[in-house]
C-alpha cells in the first residue's frame, strides 16, 4: 500500500515537471531523474517559503496554489513583483549565486510547491548542459515580467496605470466589442502589485465605470469600449 502511494506521488510530481514550461519536452527519463530529488512542500495560506536574504536551498514550482514573490521597502510598503500559479516556475536565479533570495516569498492560499534543490539540479545540469539554456529562457522571462512592472510603476497616475493594465489583457487586435476578464488573484493582490490600495483601484475602477468604459462583477471585468479606454489611455500619456 505504502508502495502504491508513493509510485502515485511520483506520477503526480512527474506530471508537474512535464507541464511546466522549463521541462516540457523531455525524455522521460530525464523527467523520472528530476522528480527523484524533488521536495514537496506543503504552505499554509500566509506562510513564508524564503525571506530576502534567506540561504538558497534552489528554485521551485508551484503545484497547487499561489505564490506571492515581493519586496518590502524600508518604509515597510510590500511591492509585489509576481504572483505565480501551478506549473509556473521561479527563483531559478537562485542556482548561479552564492548570495540568498533577493525577495520574499509567501503563500496567498493553500499551497504546495516542488523544490528542486541547488546541489541536485547544478549536478544534473553538468550532464544535460542544453538544460541550461532552459534555465536562461526562464529567467529571461522573469526579466520581461519585471521590466512590465518597471514600465508600468513609472507611468504617471494610477488611471494610466490601470487603462494599462487592463488593454494589455485585451483580445488583440482591440475591437468595439466588449472584452472579458477573470481576475485571477483578489483586488486586494492586484492593488499591491500596481503599488497603490484597495481603496484607490476600487476608486479608479468607479471613474472607469461613471464613464461606461468597464463593468465589474465579482472577479469579472467587462472592457465594454476597448478603443475608448486606449483613446484615454493615450490622451493620458501625452500628457506625461
Amino acid at each position: 500500500m505504502a508502495l502504491e502511494a508513493s509510485k502515485f506521488r511520483q506520477a503526480i510530481v512527474e506530471n508537474t515537471l512535464r507541464s511546466c514550461q522549463l521541462f516540457m519536452g523531455l525524455p522521460a527519463t530525464d523527467i523520472a531523474a528530476i522528480a527523484s530529488f524533488v521536495v514537496s512542500k506543503n504552505l499554509d495560506k500566509g506562510d513564508y517559503l524564503f525571506r530576502e536574504g534567506d540561504r538558497s536551498e534552489g528554485f521551485y514550482i508551484v503545484q497547487k496554489g499561489a505564490i506571492n514573490v515581493h519586496r518590502v521597502s524600508a518604509a515597510g510598503k510590500e511591492q509585489i513583483i509576481h504572483l505565480f500559479r501551478p506549473i509556473e516556475s521561479f527563483a531559478e536565479a537562485a542556482l548561479a549565486t552564492e548570495v540568498g533570495y533577493p525577495a520574499d516569498a509567501r503563500a496567498t492560499e493553500s499551497a504546495m510547491v516542488l523544490l528542486l534543490p541547488k546541489s541536485d539540479f547544478i549536478e544534473l545540469l553538468r550532464k544535460r548542459p542544453e538544460l541550461a539554456l532552459r534555465m536562461l529562457g526562464s529567467m529571461s522571462q522573469h526579466l520581461r515580467v519585471l521590466v512590465g512592472l518597471l514600465d508600468d510603476l513609472m507611468l504617471k497616475d494610477m488611471e494610466t496605470r490601470m487603462a494599462n493594465w487592463l488593454l494589455k489583457r485585451c483580445p488583440r487586435p482591440l475591437a468595439n466589442a466588449p472584452a472579458t476578464l477573470q481576475l485571477d488573484r483578489t483586488k486586494r493582490v492586484l492593488a499591491a502589485e500596481m503599488g497603490t490600495t484597495s481603496e484607490t483601484l476600487s476608486r479608479t475602477l468607479a471613474k472607469f465605470r461613471d464613464k461606461n468604459l468597464l463593468r465589474v462583477k465579482g472577479n469579472t471585468i467587462t472592457v465594454t469600449k476597448p478603443r475608448g479606454l486606449q483613446k484615454l489611455l493615450q490622451q493620458n500619456l501625452g500628457e506625461l
